[in-house]
């Protein structure tokens, strides 16, 4: 028999808060974490907005001697977990003692130390490249600094499947624990803000020049982010036994891809996830009240996304309650899902439903409600939270309500 699977812990660096109190309180007030962009000069750039994470000090979490090792995306994975193991009152020793994994999703790892190799290498010449830079970059760093940060060797993963990466890495971590592979996982995505994303984005022209607006009929495109969210999940009798708080449970995911092209998604491999999601739960479609979209105020993403939902959920679409977080935070990449996931478990918990900010025309292609502007509260049982990546590849995790 499956074991069952819940969250106990929660920690988030985010552009509008660090900790998941100060983001709980500042996502249900639809406070925007936009701002101009201050880690490179964006003077050359057409748009000059993002939603950087600017009240982060490492040394609050990590030891400086720890801390010269660690990029940034590190620095946010091992803080947003060491809030979460705190919030789920678990000792560095408990964690030590059990069967304890890491599994991070990220889309750009730390990418920061990749641009400071290329700045000094063009500049002066390979002599002047620090070489703790190139120890730095890769992406399996994420879940290893982790691992080294609280001494656990459990399983340890980094998982790099870009913008869903953060629902990847629960549902990996969720298979583990329900198959007595492991018995708690950290779990979650970390993304930096970088040049190298940020000018992507541009040269795609799928950014907005002040502000994200999703299902907005004159939305203009995403908004670049940066974070982290980690989750700590565990088997069900172990954190009963502790007399842990349960967030929620951990029901089910699905995966799919839609296969057709690198940044264009496709309505029936969309349809596919959530289906998936659904049926491997073991819950019905009239369950669900609310999704957490993936939501990124692209034209092509939102209208796919709602036509989407209309077909899974057919009548049913007309009671549902969605909304996006990116409006506040931009789209913090790897991490995106798995702050959606917070914000699933926190929705839950406190019965109400972040706003969708920046709201202002209706569109006839998304004519759902988006929970526009303002929270809303609303008893939730059962919540599907979705993500997207780059080359349809897709991620949708199911998140319920605990009962004993």
């Amino acid at each position: 028999m499956k074991r069952r699977v819940v969250v106990t812990g929660l920690g988030a660096v985010t552009s509008i808060g660090i900790g998941k109190d100060e983001f709980w309180k500042n996502l249900i007030a639809g406070k925007s974490g936009i701002g101009n962009v201050t880690t490179f000069n964006t003077s050359d750039y057409p748009i000059n907005k993002g939603g950087e994470v600017k009240n982060f000090k490492p040394t609050d979490f990590i030891s400086k001697n720890k801390l010269k090792d660690m990029a940034r995306a590190s620095q946010f994975a091992v803080a947003a977990a060491k809030m979460a193991l705190e919030d789920a009152k678990l000792s560095i020793n408990e964690i030590r003692e059990q069967k304890t994994g890491t599994i991070i999703g990220t889309t750009m790892a730390d990418i920061q130390s990749l641009e400071q190799i290329d700045k000094y290498w063009t500049k002066n010449g390979e002599d002047e490249v620090w070489p703790i830079n190139v120890i730095k970059y890769p992406g399996n760093e994420l879940s290893e600094n982790i691992g080294y940060f609280f001494d656990i060797s459990g399983p340890n993963y980094t998982i790099p499947t870009a913008c869903s990466a953060g629902n990847y890495s629960i549902a990996y971590a969720f298979d583990l624990i329900r198959e007595n592979r492991s018995h708690i996982m950290i779990a979650g995505g970390t993304d930096p803000f970088s040049r190298i994303t940020f000018t992507g984005f541009n040269r795609l022209y799928a950014m907005a020049p002040e502000k994200c607006q999703p299902f907005d009929k004159n939305r203009k495109g995403m908004m670049i982010g940066e974070g982290s969210g980690i989750l700590i999940l565990e088997e069900l009798e172990a954190a009963k036994k502790r007399k842990a708080n349960i967030y929620c449970e951990i029901l089910g995911y699905g995966l799919s891809c839609d296969a057709y092209n690198m940044t264009i998604p496709r309505v029936e491999g969309v349809v596919k996830v959530m289906e998936k999601a659904i049926k491997n739960s073991g819950v019905a479609k009239e369950d669900i009240d609310y999704i957490s979209a993936h939501g990124t105020g692209t034209p092509a993403n939102d209208k796919t996304e709602c036509e989407a939902i209309k077909k899974v959920f057919g009548n049913l679409s007309k009671d549902l309650s969605v909304s996006s977080i990116k409006s506040m935070l931009g789209h913090t990449m790897g991490a995106a899902s798995a702050l959606e996931a917070i914000t699933c478990c926190l929705a839950i918990q406190n019965s109400t439903m972040p706003p969708t900010i920046n709201y202002e025309t209706p569109d006839p292609d998304c004519d759902l409600d988006i929970t526009p502007n303002n929270a809303k509260k609303k008893m939730l049982k059962v919540v599907l939270n979705n993500s997207f990546a780059f080359g349809g590849n897709n991620a949708c995790v199911v998140l319920g309500r605990y009962r004993n």
